[in-house]
């Protein structure tokens, strides 16, 4: 097999997804274990692909995704470690899990990829960034993240920052969820029935983040056009910042990144 996933939770699906959807691999070289039968008889039936309960199964493919929960990856590296070998590329989707420690739970030479990919990979528009061994190939890497490109966009990123990035792609999806539902509540209470506040929220969201991205210009500068003077936004903006805005999201991504190095 070219392709193993040992996991199948909604990270895994989405990547493989994505692979499947952009034709990188036939389904026929894909391999997924799990924990349970009827995840697996889901997976195959949305993605055709070869499944089994057997962990060291999907540790042969060449290219393995350590898909399971962090508290998990310690027993699992310990099931297969015997079975992978040190030309296979092992790619670890894990937050708070460095190079050394999983490399040490190994207990010898792998070639590891350390990525963090986010939720809307669900829907293609994912970014993952993207830290490697040092054994690791450029070719390998490059490997790799034209896989991870297949659900959106990925970025090389140094480990020592990873930490970091948990807080700023990897769990903030959350803080943005928060913002549209408490945007919409807002809309609700101002009269707009339920969907169609969730829908012009998200919207909104979706098109402010696009202006960010396709316009090159700095976010202060892009509300400042929104800002008119003496105007309805720029009394939103005031009201926000009373209550402490700007602060709250700092503090949520210092506890998000002091939470994922505690777990190293």
């Amino acid at each position: 097999m070219k392709l193993g996933f040992i996991g199948c939770g909604n990270m895994a699906k989405a990547i493989l997804g994505g692979i499947l959807k952009k034709q990188l691999l036939p389904p026929d070289e894909v391999i997924v274990s799990a924990l349970h039968q009827a995840t697996l008889d889901k997976a195959a039936a949305a993605y055709g692909v070869h499944t089994t309960l057997d962990n060291c199964e999907a540790a042969k493919a060449e290219i393995v995704f350590l898909a399971v929960k962090p508290q998990f990856y310690e027993s699992v590296i310990h099931e297969i470690r015997n079975t992978v070998t040190e030309t296979q590329l092992i790619v670890s989707i894990a937050p708070g899990k460095s190079i050394d420690t999983i490399t040490g739970w190994f207990g010898k030479s792998i070639k590891l990829i350390r990525t963090m990919p986010n939720t809307p990979a669900m829907v293609g528009e994912g970014v993952t960034t993207v830290c490697a061994a040092d054994n690791v190939t450029e070719d390998e890497r490059k490997r790799v993240i034209s896989l991870l490109e297949a659900c959106g966009t990925a970025e090389i990123m140094p480990e020592r920052l990873v930490d970091a990035v948990v807080s700023v792609s990897g769990s903030s999806p959350a803080y943005v969820f928060m913002m549209i539902e408490a945007m919409a509540d807002g809309a609700v209470r101002d009269g707009i029935p339920r969907g169609q506040a969730y829908r012009l929220a998200a919207q909104a969201v979706l098109g402010s983040a696009k202006m960010v991205l396709e316009t090159g210009m700095h976010p202060g500068e892009l509300k400042d056009m929104v800002c008119s003077p003496a105007g309805t936004t720029i009394e939103a903006v005031a009201a926000m910042e009373k209550a402490g805005f700007r602060n709250a999201v700092l503090a949520g991504m210092e506890a998000c990144t002091n939470k994922t190095k505690s777990m190293r």
